[in-house]
């Protein structure tokens, strides 16, 4: 009876001994627990990523931060470009208007047709000649025919918003209307004709384009504004 009995002491010993150790490691899964969870960022109070620890946040977050902080940078580059553009334009403006105006022996003025027959319109191209920029006002003073002593008039919706400065070697142009296209107008044969830029009365002889020339109807001709490029369909007139 005693072996039986001290049996059945250990036996109740080794059981209780098993329940401790499993309620030990038990507590240590639990405490373990916000541990592991401790490695998911959280926002303390000043704002920054943390972890648990209170350490800074990770990169992912720093870089989150520094984002914010580049975008607070882009502001001010933007303001900075701004006042930088607006001086810019203050400058060019200053430029322009210190750029001297271009002369007769500045530019080399020719005319080409524009579209088919009927040709009724002829573009004139001034280049730029000379070693310097100069600038391009107003339209080109036309008179085609020795019977018309008048300038051929202006559209005033093809003057273009910026002065046209030309550097050297840059070509400007600007549209010609002759006629209307119609039999029944009074066109006369031109060969050659006059032109004057704004600002110089020198008078410059430009060859008509084609064999024959073009056919001009005094009554119906047009010119536009000199422009840095041929606008298509922004000066038809």
């Amino acid at each position: 009876m005693n072996t039986l009995h001290r049996t059945a002491l250990l036996a109740a010993a080794g059981t209780a001994l098993v329940l401790s150790l499993t309620a030990c490691q038990g507590d240590g899964d639990a405490n373990s627990a916000p541990t592991s969870g401790s490695s998911v960022n959280v926002q303390s109070p000043s704002g920054k990523a943390t972890d648990a620890s209170g350490t800074t946040g990770s990169a992912n977050s720093t870089g989150s931060g520094g984002t914010s902080g580049s975008a607070g940078s882009n502001s001010g580059g933007g303001s900075t470009k701004t006042s930088g553009s607006s001086g810019s334009a203050s400058s060019g403006e200053q430029a322009s208007a210190s750029t001297p105006v271009c002369a007769a022996g500045d530019v080399r003025i020719t005319a080409a047709t524009q579209d088919g027959p009927p040709y009724t319109h002829i573009v004139l191209t001034a280049k730029n000649t000379s070693r310097h920029s100069c600038r391009l006002t107003g339209f080109p003073h036309i008179q085609f025919l020795e019977s018309h002593k008048q300038d051929v008039p202006a559209v005033a919706k093809s003057k273009p918003e910026a002065p046209v400065v030309l550097a050297a070697g840059d070509p400007a142009y600007a549209l010609v209307k002759l006629s209307d296209g119609g039999r029944e107008e009074n066109n006369e044969p031109v060969t050659a004709f006059s032109v004057m830029l704004a600002g110089d009365p020198t008078v410059i002889a430009v060859t008509a384009p084609g064999s024959e020339g073009v056919a001009v109807d005094p009554a119906k001709a047009l010119t536009g504004y000199w422009t840095p490029e041929l606008r298509n369909g922004a000066d038809d007139f």
